[in-house]
């Protein structure tokens, strides 16, 4: 087989592309980037390009699977993070259906679902919206709602949508290992939101899944149980002062991280029905609880 995954230089790739290169049925492995990952193997060729470049046609010529896993959160550049992530997504697309590629992954969020959610656990017939502020949200919402017109105009692509709870893990996005590590933890009005989580080898593996299986549509990821925000940081080593939300997420956002909308979804419960994934995927998570999780994240 010859895959390109786009957003190789990414933390998530990290995790990928070593599963895929170990894969004898892969021949050739292409990562697309605008910058230089350091992962390394002989079958792995890296190709600096953006994705909205029209030379990404090209680079799909001849593909057997393309993993969508390009996006950025850009604080402070909000125009520019949209046409990244929604024009970039749709190029992707576009290009993918010219060169006929067959089996597309595409990495979304369980942040693409419309919250408060009425009923928990959230499946994935939940309205999507995002989260109006937070721009990753919104922008891979929006790049959903696009991709249901263009599975339409493409009935012969087979299109898989992974929607992950936090990703924790070597391999997590830096925001995410700031938050659980930080030496203060949030402190609500009411019963704290529960949420969930998903390592990152084990989303690495449901990507191969759906690369293998015959299915289509979104699927949920995330581990059997759940926590509030504060277990969470407390079994990842973080989380001793108690302080409002916005003064823990203006203390992690000191350290380098995006724009403070972020938090507004730590105010929400976010439980996430798996069960699909599970039926139809096969996926048999090899860390299956919060506490495995984040034990396995160093």
């Amino acid at each position: 087989m010859r895959i390109v995954v786009t957003g190789s230089a990414s933390s998530l790739a990290g995790a990928l592309l070593p599963l895929l290169a170990a894969d004898s049925r892969v021949s050739q492995l292409i990562g697309i980037d605008r910058g230089e990952t350091p992962f390394r193997h002989e079958r792995f060729t890296q190709i600096l390009l953006d994705t909205r470049s029209p030379q990404l046609a090209r680079v799909l010529a001849g593909a057997d699977a393309l993993i969508h896993f390009a996006s950025t959160e850009l604080d402070g550049a909000p125009d520019e993070r949209r046409a990244i992530n929604l024009a970039g997504g749709q190029n992707v697309m576009r290009c993918a259906a010219q060169q006929g590629v067959p089996r597309i992954v595409h990495l979304s969020s369980a942040a693409v679902y419309a919250l408060p959610a009425r009923r928990h656990p959230i499946d994935e017939a939940h309205p999507r919206g995002g989260l109006p502020g937070f721009g990753l949200s919104e922008d891979q919402s929006a790049l959903e709602t696009w991709l249901d017109a263009f599975e339409q105009e493409h009935p012969g692509l087979r299109l898989v949508r992974l929607r992950p709870h936090l990703v924790v893990g070597a391999h997590a996005p830096a925001l995410v290992r700031r938050l659980l590590r930080a030496p203060v933890t949030p402190r609500f009005a009411g019963t704290a939101p529960r949420l969930q989580c998903v390592h990152a080898l084990d989303l690495a593996r449901a990507v191969l899944l759906g690369l293998e299986r015959e299915v289509r549509g979104a699927f949920n990821l995330a581990c059997a149980d759940s926590a509030t925000l504060r277990e969470l940081q407390r079994a990842a080593g973080g989380g001793a002062l108690p302080l409002p939300l916005p003064l823990v997420y203006r203390w992690v956002r000191r350290r380098g991280c995006t724009h403070a909308a972020w938090a507004e979804i730590l105010r929400h419960e976010i439980v996430l029905d798996t069960n699909r994934a599970r039926r139809e995927l096969g996926w048999k998570p090899q860390y299956d609880s919060v506490r495995r999780c984040l034990e396995a994240s160093d």
